[in-house]
């Protein structure tokens, strides 16, 4: 976190895993080398027909026609969060945002602070007040 005058600014490391059948790669430059400012990630398909086979937890959406895959919760979470196949850093932050506003009215310290979402567009701002 960084103390300014008379606030604070926490900065939290979000981990996001791929959905099942599915995997992040980091995009390269023209010389194989991850770009120098920030990278897109491309979400791709993954087989995942062994895993199907013995467990078959996991359709292979890279091998079934997609009309014959089930509608799940991670086919929802890529509509919501990419843009053209990459990971879309505005949807990823208002996604972010959701999830503290709503977690943040479970908290006991919600009865005495008002949590308040800022505009900003490629990272989650929230002003706290008393």
């Amino acid at each position: 976190w960084i103390v300014h005058e008379n606030s604070y600014t926490y900065r939290p490391l979000v981990f996001l895993r791929p959905p099942p059948g599915h995997t992040f790669q980091l995009e390269q430059d023209t010389t194989g080398q991850p770009p120098a400012g920030y990278a897109r990630v491309k979400v791709l398909l993954e087989c995942v027909c062994s895993r199907e086979l013995l467990l078959g937890d996991t359709p292979c959406f890279l091998h079934h026609p997609g009309d014959r895959l089930p509608k799940d919760q991670s086919s929802f979470l890529l509509r919501a969060l990419c843009t053209n196949s990459y990971l879309d850093v505005e949807k990823i932050a208002c996604w972010l945002q959701l999830l503290v506003r709503s977690a943040w009215l479970l908290l006991p310290q919600s009865r005495h602070c008002q949590l308040m979402a800022l505009p900003y567009c490629k990272c989650c701002r929230f002003q706290l007040t008393t």
